[in-house]
């Protein structure tokens, strides 16, 4: 069993102040895979000095040098890839195959696009002739990030932040933190001064609320679900310092009749990538009439012959959800589907046939779906499609808008006219078209319940910074 107590901080692997293990189970087989521990005060109060202390030093420290530890780090992070996807299949059960293609692979690619916006990034401009605009950075950062895609958005947070100039402190998630303290030690093999970055493991009453209300942090970024970042932002006000929240999501996915005829299965599939984990999942299908029935069956037959497997084994299926509390959410709302009289066509409750261990979900699609149902409201965050039909484009538009959340939305069509105008209309951080991917650097982040801020390329350093106006400049 791995043992990893130890927290970073000032540079060194120090023992918590005061000893809380926990153990991190491993979701495939429901037995402990390692045991760390919770910080408390002192820890977070040590962690948070250190960024203090190393703050006016590497705040100055020349952009070339901060690129260079980036560049650095990104080498370590490719040469121990396969490290990380190990631990990232121990600690939250994703897929041998997938955790190093996707889940590693998230790590990199916005490593490289920080960097790739680096390249052209003003710190400083001249407005007039006699006025020079300068982005400073913030100050002590707290990073809070989820265990459902631990480099993405550790990488997310982290690297800009140290390009910004900032020093932090990450809170990974207790339920993840493998990853983590492995992402740690390749900062610390990079060359990362003293005091730059810190991590402390605990839980979100614990290290991530004394993070938030800290007199000495002067920013929190926070991803995880609606409920927390509205108490973060509660927590944070006090201090007066800023929130950058980045929620949960309830895609709406929007097939017309004239859509690709693997416009359906993609979609279902998208769904239960990541066992349905992702706060940018299009989780609610909403198909035009004419295809509607069709579309049922297709979506139906791609659940059917999703394989679902042990996060220990190569291939293309998906694991097991993160932990008990999660799996009982999902049957929970499974059932409350069922209770609200949607038709289930596939899947349902129960693990799959075959598992009478690990946290094992049954990919489920629900058809004739209304949009006031639970299941179409709520962020369910397992591999379960809610399917609603469609007449107009009017309709269609107003129940993808009709949503607390504002994260992503699709649409699909092969008509460009019709593909654009209702992307137009949809309120969202993001409309992915046609299933096209965002380009390297694109902002990621939501409207509404799924938060605020933008994360990745210039927007996303720029979220770290402060902006300063300098009159009367002189070169």
């Amino acid at each position: 069993m791995i043992k990893k107590r130890e927290f970073y901080i000032d540079g060194k692997w120090v023992a918590p102040a005061q000893a809380c293990d926990l153990d991190v189970i491993d979701p495939s087989t429901e037995e402990v895979t390692a045991v760390i521990s919770l910080g408390d005060q002192a820890d977070t109060d040590a962690a948070v000095a250190a960024a203090k202390a190393a703050f006016p030093s590497w705040s100055q420290t020349p952009l070339a040098e901060r690129v260079n530890l980036i560049k650095k780090f990104l080498e370590i992070y490719k040469a121990r890839a396969q490290e990380m996807a190990d631990a990232m299949t121990c600690e939250m059960g994703a897929p041998k195959d997938w955790s190093l293609s996707e889940q590693v692979g998230a790590g990199t690619w916005h490593t490289e696009g920080f960097l790739e916006a680096l390249e052209t990034f003003e710190f400083e401009h001249r407005y007039t002739a006699t006025e020079m605009h300068v982005l400073d950075p913030i100050g002590v950062v707290g990073l809070i990030t989820p265990w459902n895609w631990p480099m993405n958005q550790i990488c997310l947070k982290v690297i800009p932040a140290l390009a910004a100039g900032c020093t932090m402190v990450l809170k990974p998630s207790e339920i993840a933190p493998l990853s983590a303290l492995l992402f740690a030690e390749m900062l610390h093999e990079a060359g990362v001064p003293a005091g730059v970055f810190n991590l402390v493991n605990g839980d979100g009453p614990g290290v991530g609320s004394q993070l938030s209300v800290h007199p000495d942090v002067a920013m929190i970024s926070f991803t995880g679900s609606t409920r927390a970042g509205i108490a973060i932002s509660k927590a944070a006000a006090d201090t007066l310092k800023r929130v950058s929240l980045e929620l949960g999501g309830k895609g709406a996915n929007i097939v017309f009749a004239d859509a690709n005829e693997k416009a359906v299965k993609r979609g279902a599939n998208g769904c239960f990538n990541n066992s349905g984990q992702s706060c940018n999942a299009p989780t609610r299908m909403l198909v035009e009439r004419s295809r509607y029935d069709q579309a049922v069956e297709e979506a139906a037959e791609a659940a059917n012959t999703r394989g679902v497997g042990s996060g220990h084994d190569h291939g293309r299926h998906i694991g097991p959800v993160v932990s008990e509390l999660q799996y009982n959410k999902i049957q929970d709302l499974i059932q409350k589907g069922i209770d609200e009289g949607a038709r289930l066509v596939a899947g349902g409750l129960g693990r799959p046939e075959g598992f009478n261990r690990g946290y094992y979900v049954r990919p489920t699609v629900f058809a004739d779906v209304t949009n006031d149902m639970t299941i179409a409201q709520t962020e369910i965050f397992g591999p379960v499609l809610a399917m609603i039909p469609f007449d107009t484009e009017e309709e269609a538009i107003a129940i993808a808008n009709d949503s607390p959340y504002g994260l992503t939305h699709y649409v699909q069509s092969e008509d460009d006219t019709k593909r654009m105008r209702v992307a137009r209309r949809l309120h969202a951080g993001m409309i992915q078209t046609n299933y096209n991917g965002m380009a390297k650097g694109s902002p990621f982040g939501g409207v509404k319940a799924s938060g605020n801020g933008r994360e990745g390329g210039a927007l996303g350093i720029e979220d770290f910074c402060e902006v300063k106006v300098i009159t009367a400049y002189a070169d």
